[in-house]
């Protein structure tokens, strides 16, 4: 603060000399005031420009060296984009320091004026500061990792980058949803991807009289012709439910976790039409209705 002040007054009494020349009609004295005072902002502003240029190309070398880096060292995606954002933050703070210091103003005061600027801020920002706790319970503790499927926050989708106060997830859609790392480290997280099988589940309703055992049987017979599905755990064919117009049955078996939903939709579509072919069918809403 003293520094500010002390250069409001030096300005000022340049201002003064330039006021006091113009009055006594020195225009000599004018101009080389004139000249002064550009020479030195222009110098200040001039070396500010330099340290910035410089500044950034040693940032953007930095952050390519770090990468590369982590890169060889087969750092985790998620570890590695943390990082890097975090990095490139202090970086620029760091930029923005000398770029300030470049233009004359004492860098102790500025310090000083940020961290105090800083205390406000924080307090004022309380909730990125758990956020920023939550993506480092995130890294730490590891619920998930960029390339899971996760569902988290009413939200599915994969997750692409684990940012200082945000997780990225791209959705089957392809909409990019950006949620605070303070809710994902205190929510409910369901990581599909963390485990290399997956079950799948088909419920399939008949209509009432149909041969229970035959539809058993045709269900069976396209489990085994399907690779994907895995022998152990064995697959479970079973009576579901009678329900109010079908005999529902759940048919249960086990792939890998890549292939779950391609052996989903495909094994939809081979039951309806096996079941068409073996005249097994498929029920409607049906209501009886007795007459006094």
């Amino acid at each position: 603060m003293i520094q500010i002040l002390q250069a409001a007054k030096d300005t000022t009494n340049v201002t003064k000399e330039v006021v006091s020349a113009i009055a006594s009609g020195h225009t000599d004295l004018i101009i080389e005031k004139l000249i002064d005072m550009c020479i030195s902002a222009g110098k200040n502003i001039l070396i500010a420009i330099i340290v910035y240029i410089v500044g950034r190309f040693l940032i953007s070398l930095i952050q390519r060296v770090m990468g590369n880096m982590l890169s060889r060292r087969k750092v985790e995606i998620s570890i590695q984009t943390f990082l890097k954002s975090l990095v490139s933050i202090l970086l620029n703070v760091l930029l923005i320091v000398s770029v300030v210091g470049a233009l004359g103003i004492n860098t102790t005061s500025f310090a000083a004026l940020l961290a105090s600027a800083g205390v406000a801020i924080g307090m004022a920002l309380s909730g990125n500061l758990q956020n920023f706790a939550g993506g480092l319970i995130i890294l730490f503790f590891k619920p998930y990792k960029v390339g899971d499927w996760i569902e988290a926050q009413n939200v599915s989708g994969s997750v692409t980058a684990i940012q200082i106060m945000h997780t990225l997830v791209t959705t089957a859609d392809n909409k990019v949803v950006y949620i605070p790392n303070g809710a994902m480290s205190s929510g409910v997280i369901t990581n599909y991807s963390r485990l290399d099988t997956r079950r799948v589940e088909w419920i399939v309703g008949v209509d009432y009289g149909e041969d229970i055992d035959k539809v058993k049987s045709v269900v069976n017979e396209l489990i085994q012709k399907d690779n994907r599905i895995l022998k152990e755990p064995a697959p479970v064919i079973a009576l579901h439910a009678l329900d109010s117009s079908s005999v529902n049955v759940t048919i249960r078996a086990w792939v890998a976790n890549g292939d779950y939903w391609n052996v989903y939709f495909e094994m939809n579509k081979n039951i309806y039409d096996e079941f068409n072919r073996q005249g097994i069918d498929f029920p409607f809403p049906q209501m009886t209705i007795h007459q006094a």
